[in-house]
């Protein structure tokens, strides 16, 4: 291949051409080289499971600051997402995380078992009333996909569940701030009052909440020291935004992508509704790698760095893609194909790795599992009707627009 058609590739690519079919796209990257890099046009583009674990783990590949161009740094969407360990490394990540992590133990996660099956019921008894009052089909993406985990997640955190429609509204905002496509001017100013309006809601949570404590993340997150202190109020708003974001629009597309999925396999939707409870877990992970709800990151090169048999130069922007690593080849046989069962289905990358692996990993898992479990319980023979079928213009997140169901 020329160094023009690879510099096309890497072109086409940084324009989006990738998303109208993205596995067949990186399959194309893929088969000229999992580590593709062109010095003309600036970045490498990552697609082979090996080289992006060694990028995601290695010590000279950091993720950088959220930034833009000069304009951004008045805005109030800079306010909102700079301070999220997300666009923090080193001594700051960890000083983020470890503080988090003290609010997000193994035990939360298991007293919030109860509460998500009870939801999942709810809500798949609500579906079933609607599509009962609608020819038997209902949008499994309004009704189900995004309203168990954005529901959770205000739960997890305490905050008011009233205010769930304005979160989801917010999350759909920070989804376009970490990765969205051809987003329009009249878009940025609504992404732009929703940043405000976060800051406004969340600016003195943190106070609020350690002079009165209530259950929930928010309040262990305020109250949490360490050695560098506790969280600023920005810190608290910027990483309770991060876990709201990453514990909600992760876990729809998941849910959403993976009901499209097991429709479209359905040897392995029979295998999985014959015992769901104990084969739940590992379909989850095959359902991670085979959608990859979250395609892609980015992250630059610190120092001089070979991946791959390529060499970096310090400085070098890197797009990694997790949907890439997830069908590779070389390490999962016959990777288009959906296998519930598959071995080393737990390898995938769906969560990154190293330092900024998902901290919410364990909840999406849960989520999904017990949701596939209970859905497949009540609706085993579902089906979808032949619709069209858009995501969600994003580099970052994979998600369905809509998915109608017939239950």
């Amino acid at each position: 291949m020329t160094t023009a058609d690879r510099a096309a590739l890497l072109g086409g690519y940084w324009q989006g051409e990738h998303l109208a079919d993205p596995p067949a796209y990186l399959d194309r990257v893929r088969a000229v080289s999992p580590v593709l890099y062109d010095p003309g046009v600036g970045f490498a583009l990552l697609t082979g499971h090996p080289e992006v674990s060694a990028a995601l783990k290695s010590p000279h590949v950091r993720t950088g600051k959220y930034e833009g161009g000069p304009e951004i740094y008045s805005t109030a969407s800079y306010a909102l997402m700079s301070p999220m360990m997300l666009f923090n490394d080193g001594a700051s990540h960890t000083r983020l995380r470890s503080l988090a992590q003290r609010a997000f133990t193994p035990r939360v996660l298991e007293e919030s078992r109860e509460f998500i099956s009870g939801l999942t019921d709810e809500l798949l008894d609500r579906a079933a009333r609607h599509a009962a009052d609608n020819g038997g089909e209902v949008d499994a993406v309004a009704a189900l996909a995004v309203p168990l985990p954005v529901t959770v997640i205000v739960q997890m955190l305490g905050l008011s569940g009233t205010d769930a429609d304005r979160f989801k509204t917010w999350a759909g905002s920070v989804a376009d701030l970490l990765g969205g496509l051809n987003v329009t001017p009249e878009r940025w100013a609504q992404v732009e009052a929703d940043a405000a309006a976060m800051l406004s809601y969340f600016r003195t949570l943190a106070d609020d909440l350690r002079a009165h404590p209530q259950p929930g993340l928010l309040s262990a997150l305020a109250a949490a020291e360490d050695e560098g202190g506790r969280l600023s109020g920005q810190e608290l708003l910027a990483n309770a935004v991060l876990l709201l974001v990453a514990g909600h629009e992760t876990t729809s597309n998941l849910i959403s992508g993976s009901l499209l999925a097991l429709h479209e396999w359905p040897e392995q939707r029979v295998w999985l509704a014959e015992d769901p409870q104990a084969r739940a877990a590992n379909a989850v992970e095959e359902l991670l790698r085979f959608t990859s709800p979250v395609q892609s990151t980015g992250r630059f090169t610190t120092a001089p760095l070979t991946l791959g048999g390529v060499e970096f130069p310090a400085g070098l922007h890197l797009s990694i893609s997790l949907a890439g690593a997830n069908r590779d080849p070389r390490v999962y046989e016959d990777p288009h194909t959906l296998d519930l069962a598959r071995e080393n289905a737990r390898t995938h990358l769906s969560f990154a790795a190293g330092a900024h692996y998902c901290l919410g990993a364990s909840l999406a898992r849960m989520e999904a599992a017990i949701f596939l479990t209970r859905f497949l319980g009540r609706f085993p023979g579902y089906g979808v009707p032949e619709q069209p079928l858009a995501y969600l213009p994003n580099f970052t997140l994979r998600g369905l627009r809509e998915l109608r169901l017939h239950l």
